[in-house]
Order: structure tokens, then C-alpha cells, then sequence
């Protein structure tokens, strides 16, 4: 039957060949292919589409697989197959069977399949530069005048009498710009021949240096090389509460209130709060677990957290049980002397006979504290 199929087809496209060049020759005489050679040309290609469907499925029919037996080779699958006769005697020029066992083990000839993306570590989303204002410096240090006092003594005065007299004094700060750097070395070859792995290198030195001041802005010493952070002695207020002013529940939600309105006391509003990441967990918790605390609590959009209004910034370097709230935005500012800068060198050791380069990633920036008591923090359990 598949022979019948195929001189059909063949004699179905000599047809459709002498209809072309009956069609061309209409065409350079009278600029037209004539209505009766166009409805021959239709009616030979349906004719041609109905072969077509009855040789596709008789492949389909002749390439099902016989039922395979428990331990038959691939050869004896290969002979029981329907149309290994023709094949035999030369009537299919090839013949696809489908083998039913399974080759253990693995084929080292083959070549494994080289994704050519990179898979990447771990990339923190910077938390305290993201909240704290930042401007730029041309210095290698930041001076600035900020109120050391202020003594309000205003009060009513008679008509005729001496009026009351308030008190303002300054203090001249001085800060160090910081330097925050690493390097790391790799190949030439590497450098030359894999774009897109150099290229990652030099992001991770990047994320690396400002992951770096992402925790120095918060737990930074501020003895020299260091930045002096936001938790570092005389940057911040200690909060003063007792854990006996915070009842029997929820401590730390209180505690967080109850600085919140000393913070709104002294003048300042507060714009964030500060935890570690542990914490917060904890914190969080007890939120989804008491029906007090799901009203004090939300999540916008983005999956920011809110507690009392104000957002919940995780931050890496604040340490575990301590925290801090204030009006960030007022207290501090970033002064960015340099942005990362990545440089490389093959003069740095014995790179030249190595053939290797020195990636050094550097960033210089300093932390000004403005006003200290616009931010208060300290133990998140204390005593």
C-alpha cells in the first residue's frame, strides 16, 4: 500500500510541476494565471494533502512498538519491529526503532550541557543606606556646628519686668572620612576569555564593600579606620526603661511605644526602627499570634513592615536584643567621598610572571551623627 501511496504522490507532483510552467507561461503572455489553470493548480494540491494524511498515518500505524519482553536485547526489539522487512529487503532506506531497556551507567564521550549563566551567592538589600540621607564631600574630613544645649526659659512676664533669660551653646564636631576596601586575584585568562565571569567578579567585589558599610553604619566603633555608627557611644540615647515600666505581655511592643513617645516628647518624630533580623522574627510572631497585636501591624505592597506606622528596617549589623528608633532622616548623614571605585593591576607581587591581576574594590565615606537624641535605643529586653 505504500508503494501505491508513493507513485501516486509522484505522479501528483508531475502533475503540479507542468501546471506551474503552464501557469508561468500564462503569466509572461498575458500577465495572468487563467481562472481554469488556477482551479487545476487548487485541485491537484488537495489531491496531493490527501496522500500526504494517509502516508502519515500509515507511518504511525507501522512504527508502533511491539510489546517488549523481560530481558529481549536491543537487536531482537529491532528485528520484531513491523517494518524491519521492508527495511531488509530495501524498500525503506532507513528505519527508527525506539528500545525499550535501559543502558546503565554514563557515557563519558558525551559532553555535559554548559549553562552559561551564573548561578549567584547571597545579595542583601543595603537596609541602613537605604534609610539614612546621604550628600557628597570633596574632604578627607567633615566638620560641622551642631546645638551642644538649649536651656528654654521662656515664661510669662509682667508688664515692666525683666524677662527670662534661655541658654544655647555649639560644639565644633570633626569626623574622618573612612575607607572601606578588599581585593581578591584572578587570571588573565579569566579577565580575557570568560567576559561574563569577570564581570560577576568585580559586582561581588562592589556588593562586598557596601555590605560592609551597611554594617559599619550601624555598629561601626568609630575608632580609627572604623566608621563611628549609629549605635556607637554619644551617636544615639539610651532608652532608660525599666523592664518593670513594660507589664506582663508583649514587653517588647510596649517598650517600642513607649520610646516612640519619648521620642515625640523631646521633639523629635520618629521616621523608622531598627532591629536585627532575629529579632524581628520574634517580634513578629507574637504580632500574628495576639489579636492586640495584628491591629498595630502591617505590610504594604513592597512587603515592608509597619509597627505603630513606622517602618521595621531588618539591618544586619544592628546586634541581637538591641534596637533602635528615632528620626533617622534628621539624625544623620552619609558623606560619600568616593563611591566604589574597582581597580586592577598586574604589577601587584608576582602577578606579571603569573599572568594573574589584582581586583581592589574601595569606597571612602564618612558618618555624621547631627543629633543624637533624635534617635534612642539600647537593650530590647532590659532589666
Amino acid at each position: 500500500m505504500s508503494d501505491q501511496i508513493l507513485k501516486a504522490l509522484e505522479s501528483v507532483e508531475a502533475k503540479l510541476t507542468a501546471m506551474d510552467t503552464k501557469a508561468a507561461g500564462e503569466i509572461a503572455t498575458i500577465g495572468k494565471m487563467s481562472a481554469d489553470t488556477k482551479a487545476a493548480i487548487d485541485a491537484i494540491g488537495i489531491e496531493q494533502r490527501v496522500l500526504a494524511d494517509r502516508m502519515v498515518a500509515m507511518e504511525q500505524k507501522a512504527s508502533a512498538q511491539p510489546e517488549v519482553k523481560a530481558g529481549e536485547s536491543w537487536g531482537e526489539q529491532f528485528v520484531k519491529n513491523a517494518r524491519y522487512a521492508d527495511f531488509a529487503s530495501g524498500n525503506l532506506n532507513k528505519l527508527r526503532v525506539e528500545v525499550k531497556n535501559t543502558l546503565t551507567g554514563s557515557d563519558t564521550n558525551v559532553a555535559p550541557a554548559r549553562s552559561s549563566t551564573i548561578v549567584p551567592g547571597a545579595f542583601l538589600p543595603f537596609a541602613m543606606e537605604a534609610l539614612i540621607p546621604s550628600t557628597t564631600t570633596t574632604s578627607n574630613a567633615i566638620e560641622f556646628t551642631k546645638e551642644a544645649s538649649f536651656t528654654i526659659s521662656a515664661a510669662e512676664a509682667a508688664e515692666g519686668a525683666a524677662k527670662a533669660e534661655s541658654a544655647l551653646t555649639w560644639s565644633l564636631v570633626s569626623m574622618p572620612v573612612s575607607t572601606v576596601a578588599h581585593w581578591i586575584k584572578i587570571s588573565k585568562q579569566l579577565a580575557a576569555d570568560n567576559v561574563a565571569l569577570a564581570a560577576y567578579v568585580n559586582t561581588r567585589m562592589i556588593y562586598g564593600v557596601n555590605q560592609k558599610v551597611d554594617t559599619q553604619l550601624v555598629v561601626g566603633d568609630g575608632t580609627a579606620p572604623n566608621i563611628s555608627g549609629t549605635y556607637d557611644s554619644g551617636n544615639y540615647t539610651a532608652h532608660g526603661i525599666a523592664n518593670a515600666a513594660l507589664g506582663s505581655t508583649l514587653k517588647k511592643l510596649v517598650l517600642f511605644r513607649k520610646v516612640m513617645a519619648d521620642l515625640y516628647v523631646a521633639g523629635y518624630v520618629p521616621d523608622a526602627i531598627v532591629v536585627n533580623p532575629a529579632d524581628w522574627a520574634t517580634i513578629e510572631t507574637e504580632l500574628f499570634t495576639t489579636a492586640a497585636g495584628q491591629t498595630l501591624y502591617n505590610v504594604n505592597a513592597a512587603g515592608q513592615a509597619f509597627l505603630f506606622g513606622l517602618p521595621v528596617i531588618q539591618a544586619i549589623g544592628m546586634a541581637a536584643d538591641t534596637f533602635q528608633i528615632g528620626a533617622f532622616k534628621q539624625a544623620y548623614m552619609i558623606h560619600n567621598r568616593e563611591g566604589v571605585v574597582v581597580e586592577m593591576s598586574d604589577s601587584d607581587s608576582d602577578n606579571f610572571t603569573k599572568n594573574l591581576i589584582t581586583l581592589r574594590a574601595e569606597r571612602r565615606l564618612a558618618l555624621a551623627t547631627e543629633i543624637p537624641a533624635a534617635v534612642r535605643g539600647g537593650d530590647l529586653t532590659p532589666a
